[in-house]
């Protein structure tokens, strides 16, 4: 693909990203006495779409530039499973409870769980790595995902609030309910991780 076009989409996407970030941000500060900035940034959705907007924009940097990273490369491929994560699990288990995902404005919602998710895996396919990713590196990846549980887990009884009703203990099911999701998830993650580094196109050595 032409380089001025991936740089092109990657900012468009990136920036297009944070704006609807900002927006809902903004409706929600302007619009719900009892919005709380910390919640909002405690939604996995929320982390991992930012996080894949700055990879994105840090591509596009580095393209501009014709340089390449290994360390970039992982940078890429642990957002673009962030978000993988994020579009299957708001497909599967979260569609209907906008409100509740603090996503209510349509356009957002759509940026920030289906356009986004299939945007940076078209990017991660069609651009090519410096070097081989094995799937044992991925694991890695894996290491964000697990501290969000963590985190959620141990923040919810103190403020009172689960980002997700799979996350919640509380309701039916507890946390045995929290735990089998989670394996499930953590599967699709595992999954994901092998397809995304399987016969990965890498860049020439003389490039």
């Amino acid at each position: 693909m032409n380089k001025k076009l991936i740089i092109a989409f990657r900012l468009i996407v990136s920036v297009t990203v944070l704006v609807a970030i900002m927006t809902q941000l903004l409706h929600g500060i302007n619009n719900n006495p009892n919005f709380k900035i910390s919640n909002f940034l405690s939604f996995f959705t929320i982390e991992s779409n930012i996080f894949g907007a700055i990879a994105m924009l840090i591509s596009a940097g580095f393209l501009a530039l014709n340089k390449w990273s290994r360390v970039l490369d992982n940078f890429r491929g642990a957002a673009t499973l962030f978000m993988t994560i994020t579009g299957i699990t708001y497909f599967l288990l979260l569609r209907g409870i906008e409100d509740q995902l603090q996503t209510p404005i349509p356009w957002v919602n759509i940026v920030l769980h289906y356009a986004f998710p299939i945007a940076i895996l078209i990017d991660w396919f069609l651009s090519p790595i410096a070097r081989k990713i094995t799937f044992r590196q991925t694991l890695t990846w894996l290491a964000f995902p697990i501290a969000y549980v963590t985190y959620s887990l141990i923040r919810g009884p103190a403020a009172g609030w689960y980002p997700y009703p799979f996350l919640d203990p509380t309701t039916d099911g507890g946390y045995a309910k929290v735990a089998i999701v989670s394996i499930g998830i953590a599967a699709i993650a595992l999954a994901g991780a092998a397809v995304l580094v399987l016969n990965k196109n890498v860049i020439k050595k003389s490039r």
